[in-house]
């Protein structure tokens, strides 16, 4: 089904083969032959090939990130956007929690729009990713998305997902600075089989590559004779989730179905031919052929976490119990699953099922889900199916062809163009509920459950084509390939863009500085954020020990997310489901008294207490899974924290935010024999910062006893050490507007 070849490949005549005897110069001059080497270098700006420094034709963010970002660029000094930028409204757009300030922050953002010169998509027009495949992409192209599901490679741009200061950078003219990644090519051959779907192959995908690190922070380029084999639709729900796979990005052949898109979409002119010159070398190969996968469930925590559907419910019980131990463990006592009283009779009984986003939401999933459904129903139990479209314009199309009728008359839902259900604020299950979902993420506490409160809920990932045979089967879990039906036509039949250009602000180039930004009451300021002092003494506030811990669990989504323009505010969230005790934690050092540091210094008699800051910190295996929301780290940093400690960062994205923030992303090494309360002092570590060191000699106290220990600081630019003296990108940028 997958194979995985980690020595170097080379690609001659469409066919990879071993990459054996050839020299460096041979392998460099290879790499430079790939899709993936061209477009970097086509918008580096270093000069140098290897230690990028990176411009962005574009720029997209959603809102719940947009209204920090423009707050930072702004202290900054922005005073026009430099490059195209939407700002779409797909994520806190039901205004359902916290009064006016979901909409407050919607005005924001028309209102920024027209002062900067940007683009504002109104609430419920499209999800982020659709509206920029729709309007945004250009072959050979690269933009740069404040959400980490910013993938658009069969459509020949390269999508990186980052935290909202890397969009800062931009807005304000630096680069985005990464070394060249390691580019692993995804050769694809076969076809699928009829029920078979993006989701299935994604999942599948994730499995083979994410526990393993196979395609960390390195760029994806898939090409082979399966890409023909596979529609538009199809390209773009696999992509999409090669997010899951810890990837920097990906990239994709092109092809005359690519060129028929844009086209389609009226912007025939940005299409070209994308492909490997003959002799492209790369660091790796992931083999997939498509006609040996499967109809494939996600079960929490990850998507990686996934089974084929036969050999899942041949072994449930195991399965599910295994599950329910993990669940249980990462909830701490709080809340109790029990996934195994969904078996009965022989059968996994589903509560829930949706379609939606950036993934799910596209056109030849949702009609493929009614050629499923058609003459079937829903049911009037307990099981529901919920579509959601990715954009009206799409819609429109699911509307004139009948594929949205036939799925009301089914009994589903239609419901408006919104990610709410991938994040947690949509249609939350019941308590104990199982969802089938052909969304990105089944994290635990991402379905919109509270944990703490006793509210517990499990997600899985499934392709639309699986869900809506579940849905048929009156909610008992069925692949799409156990029922026969006669496929749909598949592609989207048109695209009518007046929608948005009735409905969408289009600013761009056009700035307009005398327009005054409007203000909701919530919307705050950031608070001043110290410099680094000369030494520091780290409490730590928390300790995790969960294999992973993703920005979800850092910073709830959902609900909490309402709060994000307000950074106190949201601030009080973090970790609220996973340690809820971190938060008085904190907030205890940051309001810490001169007396109260001075106790604290006395185990290790320190003397330099004038000089010497005093912060918060975490500990977690694997910190930064998921979402590339900075409020995972900003809200650690607007409660006094100072440090991140950890084994290894989950993505480049969150050790990035951190750094941004002024927060030292330090590893350990090895063992972390301390937990919360134990005190970790850093003597002169402004100065190893600036010198540009890499190991951090420090104190611990703990049980007692102080004891010496090493932290590492690896793989710092001169640019981030800046960041972190100065406390934080805004201080960094203010220092370099006043010198």
């Amino acid at each position: 089904m997958i194979t995985l070849h980690r020595d170097p490949v080379i690609l001659r005549g469409n066919a990879p083969a071993p990459a054996a005897g050839l020299d460096e110069g041979q392998i460099a001059a290879g790499v430079r032959g790939t899709m993936a080497h061209g477009i970097l270098a086509a918008h580096d700006r270093s000069g140098e090939g290897e230690a990028l420094r990176i411009k962005f034709d574009s720029l997209i963010s959603h809102d719940i990130t947009y209204v920090g970002i423009l707050q930072t660029a702004r202290a900054g000094g922005l005073t026009r956007f430099p490059v195209k930028y939407a700002l779409t409204n797909c994520h806190n757009s039901l205004c359902a929690v916290g009064g006016t300030i979901n909409e407050d922050d919607h005005v924001f953002g028309l209102s920024a729009a027209q002062k900067f010169g940007g683009i504002y998509v109104p609430a419920n027009q499209a999800v982020i990713h659709q509206y920029a495949r729709e309007t945004m992409v250009t072959c050979g192209g690269m933009i740069l998305g404040s959400d980490s599901h910013t993938r658009y490679g069969p459509l020949g741009t390269m999508g990186v997902g980052e935290g909202g200061p890397e969009i800062v950078k931009q807005l304000l003219s630096d680069t985005y600075d990464i070394p060249m990644p390691e580019i692993i090519l995804v050769y694809l051959k076969g076809k699928p089989q009829r029920g078979v779907g993006p989701h299935d192959v994604a999942l599948a995908l994730c499995k083979a590559v994410y526990e393993n690190g196979f395609a960390k922070n390195k760029v994806l380029e898939f090409a082979g004779p399966g890409v023909s084999a596979l529609s538009m639709d199809f390209r773009i729900g696999v992509d999409v989730m090669t997010t899951e796979t810890a990837c920097l990005s990906s990239i994709w052949t092109t092809d005359d179905d690519v060129g028929r898109y844009y086209e389609m979409h009226g912007r025939a002119e940005d299409y070209k031919s994308l492909r490997p010159v003959d002799g492209a070398v790369y660091s790796g190969m992931i083999g997939i052929d498509l006609s040996k996968i499967a109809p494939m469930i996600a079960l929490p925590p990850h998507p990686s976490n996934a089974w084929p559907i036969a050999e899942f419910k041949a072994n449930a019980g195991d399965i599910l119990r295994e599950t329910e131990r993990e669940m249980d463990s990462q909830y701490g006592g709080k809340a109790n699953i029990r996934l195994t009283d969904k078996l009965k009779n022989g059968e996994f009984i589903v509560d829930q099922g949706i379609i939606a986003g950036c993934a799910g939401g596209m056109y030849e999933n949702i009609s493929e889900a009614a050629a499923i459904m058609k003459g079937g129903s829903v049911g009037d139990g307990y099981f529901s199916l919920s579509v959601y479209p990715p954009s009206v314009p799409v819609n429109l199309e699911l509307i004139k062809s009948g594929v949205q009728r036939a799925l009301l008359e089914a009994g589903a839902l239609f419901k408006p163009c919104f990610c709410g259900p991938c994040f947690g604020a949509g249609d939350v299950p019941s308590n104990n509920a199982f969802s089938i979902r052909h969304t990105t993420r089944n994290f635990l506490n991402r379905e919109g459950a509270k944990p703490g409160e006793g509210q517990a809920a499990a997600v899985a990932l499934m392709d639309a084509r699986s869900v809506a045979a579940t849905a048929a089967s009156g909610g008992r879990l069925t692949a799409a390939t156990e029922i026969g039906y006669a496929p749909s036509a598949h592609e989207q039949p048109g695209f009518d863009g007046g929608v948005y250009a009735r409905r969408v602000y289009d600013g761009f180039e056009k700035p307009d500085p005398a327009a005054e930004l409007r203000f909701g009451p919530n919307i705050a300021p950031w608070p001043d954020i110290p410099a680094m002092p000369a030494h520091l003494l780290l409490n730590l506030a928390s300790v995790i020990r969960d294999p992973v811990t993703t920005t979800d669990e850092l910073i709830p989504s959902g609900e909490t997310s309402s709060y994000r323009s307000n950074p106190m505010r949201l601030a009080d969230f973090t970790l609220s489901r996973r340690d809820p005790d971190y938060v008085p934690r904190a907030k205890a050092v940051l309001r810490a008294s001169r007396e109260a540091l001075l106790n604290a210094l006395k185990p290790f008699e320190w003397a330099d207490v004038k000089n010497t800051g005093y912060a918060s910190a975490i500990y977690a295996n694997m910190p930064g899974d998921g979402s590339a929301r900075e409020q995972a780290a900003s809200c650690q940093r607007v409660l006094g924290g100072g440090a991140n400690i950890c084994r290894e960062y989950a993505t480049k994205r969150y050790r990035s935010n951190l750094i941004n923030w002024g927060i030292l992303p330090f590893t350990s090494g090895g063992d972390f024999p301390f937990e919360p309360g134990d005190l970790i002092l850093l003597p002169n570590i402004r100065e190893t910062v600036s010198s540009g060191g890499e190991e951090v000699h420090a104190l611990s106290y703990s049980g007692g006893e102080v004891s010496e220990i090493t932290l590492y600081l690896k793989n710092l630019t001169a640019e981030d050490r800046r960041i972190l003296i100065n406390g934080c990108l805004m201080n960094d940028y203010a220092a370099r507007k006043d010198g």
